[in-house]
């Protein structure tokens, strides 16, 4: 015999059962996944009853025909307006239906230029901070996690990088307390902050140019026009993968 999906009171459910049923809103339900009751059943049977109905009474309506008839009918009820000498009626109402589509034309427009900035202003703020953090040891691995603490802390401001607080509007001030937060100074505070985005041996500060972004550590970087070197850099990725990848990205 099937279980019973819903019982009014505890009392009607048999007692081997009663461990099998939860009460929910007033009553004693079946405690189990994916069990709809006959209710909810019948009542999504029912709207897609009633949408099938309502959909059928489209079919064979072609909507282009439709807005022409549309088109037309405005068209003959403006030139009978016109004849009536109603011509601010007239006019009022096609500056109101320009506006309307304008409005919408424009909507579009702004939320593909707002999406087009906020990918542009991620793009330079994530090469930004790239660049300095790479030259302090940024270990290839920390690129996603860099990048994404940036954009939370960074806007573009007339096309450069500016650091705010975390409610997004006031500007977060330097070292010396008066002047907006460096990009460059927001990288070394985080050499401290959060050390294991960057190589053990990357100092606090940037590295000079003869090392190519190594840190504290003395390498010439084979990666450079200057100092080129195949064999240096086929030894350097096998000794220190991530310091090569480094020397290659700022080189």
């Amino acid at each position: 015999m099937p279980l019973k999906y819903k019982f009014a009171t505890k009392q009607e459910i048999p007692a081997e059962h009663q461990s099998l049923y939860v009460e929910r809103d007033g009553a004693w339900l079946l405690d189990a996944d994916g069990v709809v009751s006959q209710t909810k059943l019948d009542e999504f049977r029912q709207n897609n009853i009633t949408l099938t109905n309502q959909l059928k009474k489209f079919e064979g309506i072609d909507p282009d025909a439709v807005r022409q008839l549309a088109d037309d009918k405005q068209r003959l009820e403006d030139e009978q307006r016109l004849k009536d000498g109603k011509f601010q009626e007239v006019l009022d109402a096609r500056l109101k239906t320009a506006r309307a589509d304008w409005d919408k034309t424009h909507g579009v427009v702004v939320a593909e230029r707002d999406a087009l900035t906020g990918r542009l202003t991620a793009i330079q703020i994530d090469q930004a901070v790239v660049s300095e953090a790479t030259k302090r040891g940024l270990r290839p691995t920390a690129l996603t996690d860099i990048t994404a603490r940036a954009r939370m802390t960074f806007k573009l401001v007339n096309g450069v990088p500016q650091a705010f607080e975390a409610d997004g509007q006031t500007a977060r001030m330097g070292k010396d307390g008066v002047s907006p937060m460096t990009l460059a100074e927001w990288v070394d505070a985080l050499v401290s902050d959060a050390p294991h985005l960057f190589e053990a041996n990357a100092g606090s500060g940037a590295a000079g140019s003869g090392s190519g972004g190594a840190g504290n550590r003395s390498v010439k970087n084979p990666f450079r026009k200057e100092s080129f070197n195949l064999t240096e850099q086929m030894k350097l990725q096998k000794s220190d993968p991530a310091l090569a990848a480094r020397l290659k990205a700022s080189a």
